[in-house]
């Protein structure tokens, strides 16, 4: 079973190591291994924009590269000054895909116990799964 106030708790702690200072908008992610495991993520701008990289594919990134390949579940805060409902872009949405089933869940919210869950498949429709 998933424990999403962990979870959320995990990304509002990964947001802190953002590093945003063009846009001010820090997001942090918490991915949930399917063996328990928990990577964190973090928005890291770049004065270039296109080097930027969103938190979610950073945690996607990290536990990819440490060898894991199956996931269940991914919370994301993100916000300025205040914190607000803040959902993956579409290249994050599609580098899910790449690894995760339609099923995959995805917790959007702004503290623990406030959060709204999505799947994969809600937030992607009609994408090309290999899983």
């Amino acid at each position: 079973m998933i424990e999403y106030e962990k979870l959320m708790q995990e990304a509002l702690q990964a947001r802190e190591a953002s590093y945003s200072p063009y846009s001010g908008f820090k997001v942090g992610a918490a991915l949930l291994c399917k063996n328990g495991k928990i990577y964190a993520g973090c928005n890291i701008e770049n004065g270039a924009y296109g080097p930027s990289n969103c938190a979610e594919r950073t945690a996607f990134f990290k536990a990819v590269s440490e060898g894991e390949r199956e996931f269940a579940a991914i919370a994301i805060v993100g916000g300025g000054d205040q914190l607000q409902v803040c959902y993956p872009c579409g290249v994050c949405r599609q580098v899910m895909a790449e690894f995760c089933s339609p099923e995959f869940e995805i917790i959007c919210g702004t503290e623990p116990q406030q959060y709204e869950k999505h799947t994969l498949e809600e937030l992607l429709p009609k994408a090309f799964f290999l899983k």
